[in-house]
């Protein structure tokens, strides 16, 4: 049996395919004689377009991060709908959201898709292929199905199967009925499914029993079997298989544009989402639930990968950092002595000495579920932390020296400008922390809470206005098949909102300048600022009561709390002077106030500066946590 597996635009080119690569490990494990073969066509697609246009990495990705605003599958709407020109209206609805550079390149390379398409099929049926897999997650979709449809014409005898996060649920049965070309859809964990589906094939066995599978009977009616109520065990998760992508990357002109990392994954599902599903996020689609490898095989698998790719650039695709993993996967990786590059997601209430470990195991950039800094519209978000809880890690991981991606997220229902303005009157104090990357208006996700409970704010839901110009269906079949949706506008209003982003603004560009370190000497704490919204530099804490409370609010405290916690150390402590002192400190910059709780803000001095990254020169235009999950594309 020869199977072709294929990676279309726009997933990383800086990273294999996950998905392929537990796919290529799992049927060689069960059909050893089987041949496969992956086709890179996002690197393919770097070559292809530099050998034609000025083409440049950050072209790539800025389109291949863009999956919000839809303009990356519009470049292959017109090879999907064999149609010239299909909606070049489409430019013109983004607005200010791409500059008119890269919707100029948008458009040059919508007039190339079909042809680039074209020449993709070509190679992956130049061999006479049984079977061609296409994974397909966020902005892959048009990328896909314009390459099934053109593989179908080119070898019809060839079964096309798709899989991935955008067949989950019912957007894979709509895919199947919608795209006759695609033969089968695997909805779901694919590594039981489409072995169990090469098998059917092979041998000419049923498709009944195969779970989650879409394919059609003998008299062409589509039939969609149910999914699996139980995701796979741990243990079932295989290491992936990636040496021919490190091979083609070496090959490409992508290798000359930036080094490859290595894709593991430790989990799958959300520990947090079982107990209280974050009310905007729809990552983990059907399974929620929350797995975790034995710890000493996730470290195994590491650096298994590590040793033999020779490459120390980790990206773990994790939902959620395992706790357990803080004193079990993490000194191990220490103990391996290797200099490990990681990059994980974590819960935003890690405290320092957390950090501290996960950095010594060389994780140095997180995603960190941040998304706001007041306390009340975290509980909106049901997220389980306090905006002070976020400030804390803001402030820590400076400190440690970790990096850390995150966005402010609003217009979530019930939210109130006084929610906003507050944050925004302290940002200046914050200027020395990591900024968000931007200040972005939540859409609602199929497979969240906002999507399945219209109680919460958000009804009259409709699919996202832009796969209006890639897909050429009703709006009752695009309601099935799309992962975003357009409904109502909910929160701030736009003067509040023009304040909010006035704020990320200017804190982005003052961050890179601005430093506030405190030095704790024992009977004396000693503070250095450099941030140009206040107009002291050095300070020096020597009241023994100062140097308390200023210790006592390296975690959050209300002021109750305070004065009861420094009233048994301190006779001189009274309501009046915490109050006092604490307002002296908010007018200096030191503090963080929210919710009735403060915390101070100023990390231990650890050379900052040489720790920290430029922001500015962070390429990412949308949150980090989506581009991880391309990176699986499987569930």
């Amino acid at each position: 049996m020869r199977i072709v597996l294929v990676d279309m635009p726009w997933s990383a080119i800086d990273a294999p395919s996950l998905a392929l690569g537990i796919l290529k490990r799992r049927v060689l494990d069960v059909f050893p004689d089987a041949r496969i073969d992956v086709v890179h066509a996002n690197l393919d697609y770097v070559d292809w377009l530099t050998a034609r246009t000025g083409f440049t990495f950050e072209e790539y990705d800025f389109c291949a991060s863009s999956y919000f605003s839809g303009h990356s599958e519009w470049i292959f709407s017109a090879a999907l709908n064999e149609q010239p020109g299909w909606h070049p209206e489409f430019g013109g609805s983004l607005g200010s959201r791409v500059p008119e550079p890269l919707l100029a390149k948008a458009r040059e390379l919508h007039r190339l898709a079909p042809l680039f398409v074209g020449e993709t099929a070509a190679r992956i049926t130049a061999g006479g292929p049984d079977v061609v897999g296409f994974t397909t997650t966020f902005a892959q979709n048009a990328a896909a199905l314009a390459t099934a449809r053109a593989v179908k014409v080119r070898a019809p005898r060839a079964v096309t199967v798709f899989g991935g996060a955008n067949c989950d649920g019912p957007q894979g049965a709509a895919l199947h009925r919608n795209f006759p070309f695609v033969d089968f859809v695997v909805r779901g964990e694919g590594e039981a499914a489409f072995p169990q589906l090469l098998a059917a094939l092979r041998d000419g066995g049923e498709f009944a029993g195969i779970s989650g599978l879409c394919w059609r009977d003998t008299g062409g009616r589509c039939v969609t079997n149910p999914m699996e109520a139980k995701p796979l065990p741990p243990a079932a998760l295989v290491t992936p298989e990636y040496g021919d992508y490190f091979d083609r990357h070496a090959r490409s002109t992508a290798g000359s544009w930036v080094e490859p990392r290595i894709v593991v994954e430790g989990s799958r599902g959300c520990w947090w989402g079982e107990k209280h599903h974050c009310t905007f996020c729809g990552l983990n689609g059907s399974f929620m639930e929350f797995r975790s490898k034995n710890p000493q095989r996730f470290v195994d698998e590491i650096l298994g990968l590590v040793e033999r790719y020779r490459i120390l650039d980790v990206w773990v695709t994790d939902n959620i950092l395992d706790m357990a993993y803080l004193t079990s996967m993490a000194p191990r990786l220490q103990e391996s002595g290797y200099d490990l590059r990681l990059c994980y997601e974590i819960k935003s209430n890690l405290r320092r000495e957390q950090l501290r470990t996960l950095s010594a195991a060389g994780i140095g950039y997180i995603q960190a579920g941040v998304e706001n800094l007041s306390s009340r519209v975290l509980k909106l978000m049901d997220k389980g932390v306090t905006g002070c809880q976020n400030v804390r890690l803001l402030r820590d991981a400076e400190t440690v020296g970790m990096n850390l991606n995150w966005n402010y997220l609003y217009g979530f229902p019930g939210e109130s400008e006084e929610d906003y303005d507050e944050v925004c009157d302290q940002v200046p104090a914050l200027h020395h922390l990591t900024p968000p990357f931007n200040a972005t208006r939540l859409k609602v996700e199929r497979f969240s809470p906002y999507f399945d409970r219209p109680e919460l704010g958000f009804d009259n839901l409709r699919p996202a206005s832009h796969y209006h110009h890639i897909y050429d269906l009703p709006d009752s079949e695009l309601a099935d098949l799309v992962y975003l949706f357009d409904s109502p506008k909910r929160g701030i209003p736009p003067s509040c909102l023009d304040r909010l982003k006035q704020a990320v603004s200017g804190w982005k560009d003052a961050y890179v300048h601005c430093r506030l370190t405190h030095c704790d000497l024992g009977d004396h704490i000693v503070l250095v600022d450099t941030r140009p919204g206040f107009t002291w530099h050095l300070l020096d804490l020597t009241d023994p009561l100062e140097t308390t409370v200023f210790r006592l609010l390296d975690m959050p405290h209300s002021p109750a709390s305070l004065l009861r916690k420094a009233a048994a150390r301190h006779a001189d402590a009274t309501e009046n002077r915490i109050g006092e002192l604490l307002a002296r400190w908010r007018r200096l910059g030191l503090v963080f106030t929210d919710g009735g709780q403060y915390i101070h803000i100023a990390p231990a001095v650890a050379n900052q500066d040489l720790m920290r990254l430029d922001g500015s020169h962070l390429h990412s235009a949308e949150p980090l946590a989506p581009a991880l999950a391309a990176a699986g594309g499987i569930r």
